[in-house]
């Protein structure tokens, strides 16, 4: 790079600072994972990335989310300086048993990427009545007034 031709260290310095930015900010794909309801909710940022450059897959009980923010590429374009990061972007979600992998939801909006994993009919909450042998008794309540 020509900028740091007068200066050796410059660049160096130039490289730490970017790699402690990123650091310090997270993934290039920060999540939110939460449960609503019957639903398990991750939501991705992935802002700038053509939606169709998302690809999820599912492997056995992994997710992956892949996305891909292109660098802009012009001849007329002199970069002055360009910090958003570009490239294939990728993160996995280990699934527990009870998601119904075949309904899951994916919607992206405002460069936020929602997968919604709704729990399985086998998994959610129920409550098992209780039958027992024996006389049957009849408990009135009366209320006096």
């Amino acid at each position: 790079m020509a900028m740091f031709a007068n200066d050796p260290f410059a660049e160096i310095e130039h490289m730490m600072t970017r790699a402690l930015s990123t650091a310090s900010s997270g993934s290039p794909m920060g999540m939110d994972l939460y449960r609503k309801g019957d639903n398990f909710v991750a939501k991705f940022d992935i802002p700038g990335v053509d939606p169709s450059t998302i690809d999820i897959d599912i492997n056995d009980n992994t997710l992956t989310v892949r996305a891909t923010r292109r660098i802009e590429s012009d001849d007329d374009i002199k970069w002055l300086s360009r910090e958003r990061t570009t490239g294939t972007f990728a993160r996995q979600l280990t699934l527990g048993r009870g998601i119904a992998t075949d309904k899951i939801e994916a919607d992206y909006s405002d460069g936020v990427l929602t997968l919604t994993m709704p729990v399985t009919e086998e998994s959610k909450p129920r409550k098992v009545s209780v039958s027992h042998s024996g006389s049957a008794q009849t408990i009135e309540s009366s209320s006096e007034e």
